[in-house]
């Protein structure tokens, strides 16, 4: 009835008046709370974020001691001017050349945007220059996750330049704060670490226009009152931006050791023209706090994420195989009809041709030197096109999946003679290449159109192509748009221009499946993500490698988009030699797909594969839909663990991996957390001959796996194993 209360107050449109008393605007969910301080003087502060206590108005005369001198209380969203010195979120030039921004409030709604969304908007507003900024806060309710975004409005007399423009702005008071952030390169991205903050800024952002994620993300945990990282105690915030341009993420420790945290499109280079009457609405910021831990955060946002943000959650991608490892340029058609015969005999589910089918008579793609630009039929390679491929794929009872860069083009092509107006750069300037290409510029309404011809021109090629993997192989640099008279705002237009050609297909192509792919993980955030069902995590597909970046992803990112694929030994990318279990056990954690060509594997080893194909069709619910719980931490236990389990805890599946040699004297010992205590399971290892576990085939009760847990016997390094739990009822 509470709840029922709660919900019914949000449902109700408020229009409270502008500021002459103190006041409280709150935001909540099941778990948490977001609080903002209306001050009698309409300056906003940002007051709590964290477990909820129900009645804001408790704080009603709250004082927190501060000296007059050392600025205003921490600003819900501090802009640049009056008495604020720390960091801002806004900073605005006017026409007159001021640089002062006092916002104060006006007013605030809460309405209902769904059953379990309410959506809170406080206006702010500047009594002299009249730019007026409106905070949305959307609360979802069941997942404990508050999206924020600002809407900047120029209702004043002439042009203004936003020179920062932040998209959200939290503050935090605890005794210590661990954050937990992400870093990396090409194959090797979403690496971990943890560092306490100190006094001052600490900036993640990136600056490569896009590809933003292969180095950083835009995404991380923040672990309070601690110095230790902990899945399951302790109060943990995370955080992540709905953004594929540049972004920062801004930590400030002041001299009251508060923590003032402010994200969005990164400042460096980015400023924009706003005219009389424009608006400006930033991207989303994502927020989840969890008082159980970084683990209940990342469910949290899992679970967000699968049912509001990524784009039609509720297809799976089927397993594939892809010829770009078996094959790589040299292809045709002959040779693929072959892996699609390879494909069907391993129980596989999609065949995916990828980069090399076009570039035409001229500039036939047989290499990464040219034809990007030119995406007609390479005769040579497909002499009855496209079709034939896909025909004969769904003849075989497999779908057809396709690769394509369309914001990319080769210097050697008739694209880039015919057009080189289009193409990013600053006149005077040298074009740097990169993998032998040139960016196409998405500022310009023309070049938006080509990109989604190219989509949907490759959609014309056969009937019945099921999903695209586009990809994006190289960044900005020489950032400069033939289109825009002021290339200040380049890098905010260019990603705006990349969702508009994303809207315009999932207009027209509502059911393909398109994975985001940018040299890998270069594009793993859930702005691409709510156009796109999955992301390739990285082009690194070697087991023990994916290991680290998997885990990493999933600190923030759910499985169901984590394309992970088995390859060849020793791999293409390390030269690494791991067994072949070991491979698919790690892949299966994942959406699975395969590199590796039946064509060079083993009679045994075919053999293997479609025993681990058709039971990971048996739990692949679990892994794109389950609850994640990482039973360990690769980056300090030798065996690493991790568990996916049904919502209704009626069934699970454990991954255990052997990353260093145990020795003689230790096993693992995994407490396997997410079960039901009050339930038994009967526990099955899976694609074996023989259990490393004793306890194979038996039943116990969850109170037992989860106080006790098991221990494989899994000393060897490259040991795997995949545990199959099952609810039983016992008499």
């Amino acid at each position: 009835m509470k709840r029922f209360l709660t919900l019914l107050s949000m449902c109700l449109p408020l229009a409270a008046g502008a500021a002459g008393g103190e006041n409280t605007v709150s935001v909540e969910t099941a778990g948490s709370q977001m609080v903002l301080y209306v001050h009698q003087n309409g300056e906003v502060s940002f007051y709590h974020y964290g477990a909820r206590f129900d009645n804001p108005d408790q704080i009603l005369g709250y004082k927190s001691y501060r000296r007059w001198d050392y600025g205003t209380e921490p600003p819900a969203y501090p802009a640049r001017g009056g008495r604020h010195f720390n960091q801002s979120a806004l900073a605005v030039k006017y026409q007159d050349g001021n640089i002062n921004t006092e916002l104060a409030y006006t007013g605030h709604t809460v309405s209902r945007l769904s059953d379990d969304v309410a959506r809170t908007v406080v206006k702010l507003r500047d009594a002299v220059t009249s730019l007026e900024v409106s905070l949305f806060y959307d609360a979802y309710y069941e997942e404990d996750v508050i999206v924020s975004h600002a809407e900047i409005t120029n209702a004043g007399t002439g042009p203004v330049l936003l020179e920062s423009y932040a998209s959200s702005g939290i503050v935090l008071d605890a005794r210590e704060y661990l954050l937990t952030h992400f870093h990396g390169a090409w194959a090797r991205e979403m690496q971990v670490e943890s560092e306490l903050l100190t006094h001052g800024i600490k900036s993640i952002r990136s600056i490569k226009g896009v590809r933003t994620t292969h180095t950083e993300n835009p995404s991380f945990m923040l672990s309070l009152d601690t110095d230790t990282f902990s899945e399951e105690s302790g109060d943990v915030i995370a955080g992540a931006l709905a953004w594929s341009g540049n972004y920062s993420m801004d930590f400030q420790v002041d001299e009251t050791n508060r923590l003032s945290v402010i994200s969005g499109v990164c400042p460096d280079g980015a400023a924009y023209r706003l005219d009389k009457g424009m608006t400006l609405q930033t991207p989303e910021m994502i927020y989840t706090y969890s008082g159980s831990g970084a683990g209940q955060a990342s469910r949290n946002l899992h679970a967000w994420a699968r049912k509001h943000c990524l784009y039609n959650s509720s297809s799976v991608a089927p397993t594939l195989l892809n010829n770009w490892e078996g094959t790589y340029f040299k292809f045709n058609e002959e040779i693929l009809k072959g892996i699609v015969d390879d494909a069907a005999s391993m129980g596989l589910e999609m065949f995916v041709m990828d980069d090399g089918w076009f570039g035409g008579t001229d500039y036939p793609r047989n290499a990464s030197t040219q034809g990007l630009g030119d995406w007609q039929v390479d005769p040579a390679k497909l002499p009855h096109g496209v079709g034939a491929i896909a025909d004969y794929a769904h003849s075989k009872g497999l779908k057809f999946g396709i690769w394509i860069e369309p914001e990319m083009v080769s210097p050697d092509s008739h694209l880039a003679k015919e057009h080189p107006d289009w193409i990013v750069r600053e006149d005077g300037r040298e074009v740097t290449t990169i993998r032998s290409q040139w960016l196409l510029d998405l500022c310009n309404p023309e070049v938006q159109d080509f990109v989604f011809g190219v989509f949907d021109s490759t959609m014309q090629l056969a009937d019945g192509i099921d999903y695209v993997k586009w990809d994006c192989n190289r960044h900005v640099e020489s950032a400069g748009s033939s289109y825009l008279k002021d290339n200040s705002s380049f890098w905010f237009d260019y990603t705006q221009g990349l969702y508009s050609v994303y809207r315009r297909i999932r207009e027209k192509y509502p059911d393909v499946i398109v994975q985001s792919c940018a040299s890998g993980g270069g594009r793993m955030d859930y702005g691409a993500l709510h156009y796109c069902n999955e992301a390739w995590t990285s082009d690194n597909t070697e087991a023990v490698s994916r290991v680290f970046i998997q885990y990493g992803t999933n600190l923030i990112y759910p499985a169901i988009v984590c394309g992970s694929h088995v390859s060849a030994v020793p791999n293409h990318q390390t030269g690494n030699v791991t067994p072949l279990k070991f491979r698919f056990d790690v892949a299966c954690s994942g959406r699975l797909g395969m590199e590796l060509q039946p064509s060079d594997m083993t009679g045994s080893e075919k053999d293997f594969a479609r025993k681990a194909i058709e039971s990971y069709k048996g739990y692949r619910d679990l892994v794109c839909y389950g609850d994640l719980y990482r039973l360990g931490n690769p980056y300090s236990d030798d065996c690493y663990a991790l568990m996916y389990v049904s919502p209704d805890k009626s069934r699970a599946v454990v991954f255990a991996y052997t990353l260093k040699f145990m020795g003689r004297t230790r096993r693992p010992l995994f407490r396997l957390s997410g079960l039901d205590g009050g339930k038994s399971y009967r526990i099955t290892e899976l694609n074996v001959e023989k259990s490393c576990f004793w306890g194979h085939g038996k039943v116990f009760t969850g109170s037992y796996l989860k106080g006790h847990g098991i221990n494989p016997n899994m000393e060897k390094v490259y040991s795997s194993a995949v545990f199959y739990l099952e609810a039983e009822h016992i008499d």
